[in-house]
């Protein structure tokens, strides 16, 4: 099936600019979809939002309801309009240095504890490996890199140091990627790291924004992850970020995924999820450290 390719200046044409309504079978049917492919649980209290986000797509498609509008998602082999509803229907609100006790804890007991493992004999020496997930536009990742290039320099200078940035929505792996980001965007990045690891531009559209630094970019692997795939790794984690992203699933979800975190995790590595998030409550192997903050102990 594809969509109707008559124009709006056509006089001939049959196109109408309209806002489709979306039936209680229409949204259970997205949302099933959706729940399925992504393991986003889409509440009742969703089905507007759901109806505002694809409403302009069907339109610019042309379809003339949301029923014609999935059944070309079910038959587009490409994958590519799946990709755009789950991209719509994701929510990306992220900051630089979000949740900051995440961050000082790095500095004060993550890194230092880690380095003193490290060097002992046997112990891997300076590598140091951090999974991002649901990295939406980058600040996350990125602040990750600052903290480690402020506060180890036995990870960052000269170690083998990497991050692994996943998202389920290309749009916002496009603007991590990019790394350049608006005033209001960077105004939570302390004075001198944003002076030392971003630099400002012009923007296209007048203005200045300000760039990541190469030396921080290189250390950021961006890609497209859906987190009910297989695990995408082929090391194990030191720590792993997965802060506001379980709030939008159903419990059974979030049990599989701690486990998923808790296999891909080196012994010593830690969980950190959001500060409207806890683990109580559910079965799994994790030792509670602090609020948001679980450790693996044992394989």
């Amino acid at each position: 099936m594809t969509p109707n390719t008559t124009h709006p200046n056509n006089p001939n044409s049959s196109f109408v600019v309209h806002q489709p309504e979306l039936s209680d079978s229409e949204y259970q049917t997205i949302a099933n979809f959706v729940h399925k492919e992504s393991g986003i649980n889409l509440l009742e209290g969703k089905k507007e939002l759901v109806r505002a986000r694809l409403a302009k797509r069907i339109s610019k498609l042309q379809f003339p309801n949301f029923k014609s509008y999935f059944q070309y998602i079910m038959q587009d082999k490409s994958g590519d309009e799946m990709v755009f509803l789950l991209d719509a229907l994701a929510t990306n609100l992220t900051s630089f240095w979000r949740e900051p006790q995440h961050f000082d804890f790095m500095a004060k007991v993550f890194l230092p504890e880690l380095e003193k493992r490290r060097k002992r004999p046997g112990g891997g020496g300076p590598k140091l490996r951090i999974w991002s997930c649901a990295c939406s536009s980058g600040e996350e990742p990125y602040t990750i890199a600052m903290v480690v290039m402020d506060k180890s320099p036995y990870f960052a200078h000269g170690g083998d140091f990497r991050i692994l940035a996943t998202d389920l929505s290309t749009k916002v792996l496009n603007i991590g990627k990019k790394g350049e980001y608006g005033p209001e965007s960077v105004k939570n990045i302390p004075p001198t790291t944003l002076r030392t690891y971003l630099t400002k531009v012009p923007h296209e559209k007048g203005g200045d924004h300000w760039k990541i630094n190469d030396n921080i970019r290189k250390l950021v692997s961006f890609r497209r992850y859906n987190l009910m795939d297989p695990s995408p790794l082929k090391h194990p984690m030191d720590l792993i970020f997965c802060r506001n992203v379980m709030i939008y699933f159903d419990r059974d979800t979030i049990a599989k995924l701690v486990a998923k975190f808790y296999k891909a995790l080196d012994v010593g590595g830690y969980l950190f999820i959001g500060h409207s998030e806890s683990l109580s409550g559910l079965t799994h192997n994790f030792q509670y450290v602090a609020p948001c903050i679980y450790r693996k102990t044992s394989p």
